[in-house]
């Protein structure tokens, strides 16, 4: 059974996908009408494009590989585009017998030739870009956010300890093209926080004590972004110390490791109408100043 879609790519009936793709783009370099310009580059261009329309299509290839050249009457590919020379006339006719698009030379099909391309000629970016905004709570704890795009509606999987300007794939959800599907990679932007900063794998959170607490050192109860915990305030501290709780930070997505909070302390002063007389005046004559 004569096959002649495999002699315009110059393979054999047994050459993989990579072989058939690799054979293409040689003869496209070769015959690329921006590039050669003896008259018959341009027809010869489109039938190298025809055939490998076929050919590197699952389905049209196995239409192809059952029948043969019966499937173009009996004679050979190059005699069968030549007889339907113009590129509309021989696209119609290719989409009829395989189904699906064909592209021509000159028209929406775009193919890359390994590099830059030749005159705007590359193949077509399937992949979509696309910007969304999260909460400042997965991007450390990681979970679920729902996408809306093109018109579909999904979640995402957020992985914990993201980082704002990172991107992530969604496979499949790109532009279409010939049985092919592009991914949508999503920049993710973080909404910032009221409560907290973010230094690499650590957390810093502002937290007020009482001057009781600052000067004699306590016990205060507050929620980390995990867990309720319990910190212990020695005596004594400065207002803008910082105090460490490990492993309550962010998740390095590398090591695994979590990184610390800092409770950065404020230190409330009570006012003078709060205290006791007596000890106000105590204090105006006991405490040291100038």
């Amino acid at each position: 059974m004569s096959k002649s879609l495999y002699e315009t790519l110059g393979v054999s009936e047994n050459a993989s996908a990579a072989e058939i793709k690799k054979a293409y783009r040689k003869l496209a370099r070769k015959y690329h009408p921006d590039i050669n310009k003896s008259p018959d580059a341009e027809e010869k261009f489109k039938e190298i494009n025809a055939a490998y329309e076929i050919l590197s299509d699952e389905n049209k290839k196995a239409q192809y590989d059952q029948h043969g050249d019966s499937i173009f009457g009996g004679e050979s590919f190059h005699d069968f585009a030549g007889r339907h020379a113009g590129a509309h006339d021989l696209d119609e006719i290719l989409r009829s017998m395989f189904g699906g698009g064909f592209g021509s030379a000159r028209g929406g099909a775009r193919f890359d030739f390994g590099g830059s391309g030749f005159g705007g000629f590359s193949e077509p970016d399937l992949d979509v870009n696309a910007k969304i905004t999260i909460s400042f709570d997965t991007a450390i704890k990681g979970g679920k956010h729902s996408v809306m795009h093109n018109g579909e509606r999904f979640d995402i999987k957020i992985p914990a300890g993201i980082k704002n300007g990172e991107k992530l794939r969604v496979k499949g959800k790109g532009k279409s093209y010939n049985n092919r599907q592009g991914d949508l990679y999503l920049i993710v932007e973080i909404a910032p926080s009221p409560e907290y900063e973010r230094n690499g794998d650590d957390l810093i959170k502002d937290i007020d004590i009482s001057l009781k607490t600052a000067l004699f050192g306590g016990k205060i109860t507050l929620m980390t972004l995990y867990k309720e915990i319990t910190l212990k305030v020695p005596k004594g501290v400065k207002y803008g110390q910082k105090l460490r709780v490990k492993a309550q930070g962010v998740k390095n997505r590398k090591t695994s490791q979590m990184g610390d909070l800092y409770l950065r302390l404020n230190i409330v002063l009570p006012k003078e109408s709060e205290l006791d007389p007596e000890l106000v005046k105590l204090m105006k004559e006991k405490l040291p100043g100038d």
